[in-house]
C-alpha cells in the first residue's frame, strides 16, 4: 500500500541520566569508621539507530512521538557500582539521516546493515567516594552525582538507496520501464502522479549480476521550491550513483524538458550535478526512424542519448549495458 511508504518522522529522544555514586562508609564490628566503600553510579542507557535491511521505511516509528532510555542506578555499599540503564533501540532502514531538529546539525547517517548510531548518549555514573580517599582525606564523605541526561527533537529522513535513480516528469514512462527490467511492479496508470512513493528494483544483469534501480516520484517544475511533491522526494535522488534522466517523446522540445529537470535538481542540490548521467526519450514505438532521426536534432549536448521503448523492449539491453558500464567505470 502506498499510504505504508514513511520516509519522515520527527521524535522526542531523551537518554537516561547516570547514576550518583555512594558515599557510604563501612561499619564493621570492632571499627565504626573502617573507610569509604561508596561504589560508582551506572551509566544512563543510550538512544540508538541500528541499520536493518528487513526494514524499508519508518512506518514503525510514524506514531512513536517519545523514545526514553533507562535511568541508570546509583551506586551501592561495598564498591557495588549501579546498573546502567536499558539502551532504546530504533530499527531503522538503511540510508537514514538523523538531524537535530532545532538546530539542523546532522547527527549521522546508517547505511550498512547492523551498523548503530547514538542520536541521545546516556549520561555517565558519578564516582563513588572510594575514589577521593587520600592520605590527608581518609573518610571522604562526598561522591558524584551522575552526569544529566541528553533530551532533544530528531528528525529522522529516509533517503533510498539505489544504484541508478530515474528522474522525469509524470507520466514519463518511469514505472513502466521498472516493470519491464525488473521484479518490481509499481502502479502504472495514465495520469500524472501515479507513483507517490519511490519503488526499487532488482535488475538482473549478464552472468548473474545486477543493480538496484529507484522509480523516483515525478518532478515538475518548481519542485525545488515544494510545488508538486516537491521536496519530499527530491531528497532520494541524492543517494544515486547514476541518474537516469526519462522525457517521453511526446515533447517535442526534449532539449527544454531536459534542462528544467536539471535546473530543479540544481537548486535543490548543486552536488547532483556532479553524478553521471543518462538521457532516455521513452515511448518511441510510436515513432518511425525518420521520427526519430528529426527528433535527435532537439537533443541535448553532452549527455549520451538512447530512444526506447519500455512496451516493445527496444534498447532496453542497450540501457542496460550503458549504465552498467558506468556503475563500474571506476572499478
Amino acid at each position: 500500500m502506498t499510504s505504508n511508504f514513511v520516509d519522515y518522522v520527527k521524535i522526542l529522544v531523551r537518554s537516561g541520566k547516570g547514576g550518583a555514586g555512594s558515599a557510604h562508609l563501612l561499619r564493621v564490628k570492632y571499627n565504626a569508621k573502617a573507610g569509604p566503600d561508596g561504589g560508582d553510579g551506572g551509566r544512563g542507557g543510550h538512544v540508538i539507530l541500528r541499520g536493518n535491511t528487513q526494514r524499508w521505511t519508518l512506518l514503525h516509528l510514524k506514531y512513536t512521538k517519545h523514545v526514553f532510555a533507562e535511568n541508570g542506578q546509583n551506586g551501592g555499599d561495598n564498591l557495588r557500582t549501579g546498573r546502567t540503564g536499558a539502551d532504546q533501540v530504533l530499527e531503522v532502514p538503511l540510508g537514514c539521516v538523523c538531524r537535530d531538529a532545532e538546530t539542523g546539525e546532522v547527527l549521522g547517517e546508517v547505511t550498512e546493515e547492523g551498523q548503530e548510531l547514538i542520536i541521545a548518549r546516556g549520561g555517565r555514573g558519578g564516582l563513588g567516594n572510594d575514589h577521593f580517599k587520600s592520605a590527608t582525606n581518609q573518610t571522604p564523605r562526598y561522591a558524584q552525582p551522575g552526569e544529566p541526561a541528553e533530551e532533544r527533537w530528531v528528525i529522522i529522513e529516509l533517503k533510498v538507496l539505489a544504484d541508478v535513480g530515474l528522474v522525469g516528469f509524470p507520466n514519463a514512462g518511469k514505472s513502466t520501464l521498472l516493470s519491464t527490467v525488473s521484479a518490481a511492479r509499481p502502479e502504472i496508470a495514465d495520469y500524472p502522479f501515479t507513483t507517490l512513493v519511490p519503488n526499487l528494483g532488482i535488475v538482473k544483469y549478464r552472468d548473474d549480476r545486477s543493480f538496484c534501480i529507484a522509480d523516483i516520484p515525478g518532478i515538475i517544475e518548481g519542485a525545488s521550491e515544494g510545488k508538486g511533491l516537491g521536496l519530499r522526494f527530491l531528497r532520494h535522488i541524492e543517494r544515486n550513483s547514476i541518474l537516469l534522466f526519462m522525457v517521453s517523446c511526446e515533447q517535442l522540445e526534449i532539449d527544454r524538458e531536459y534542462r528544467v529537470l536539471l535546473g530543479e535538481l540544481e537548486k535543490y542540490n548543486p552536488e547532483l550535478l556532479d553524478k553521471e548521467r543518462i538521457l532516455a526519450v521513452t515511448k518511441c514505438d510510436m515513432m518511425d526512424e525518420e521520427m526519430q532521426r528529426q527528433l535527435r536534432t532537439h537533443l541535448p549536448k553532452g549527455v549520451e542519448c538512447l530512444f526506447i521503448s519500455a512496451v516493445s523492449g527496444q534498447n532496453i539491453q542497450e540501457l542496460k549495458d550503458l549504465i552498467y558500464k558506468k556503475l563500474t567505470s571506476d572499478d
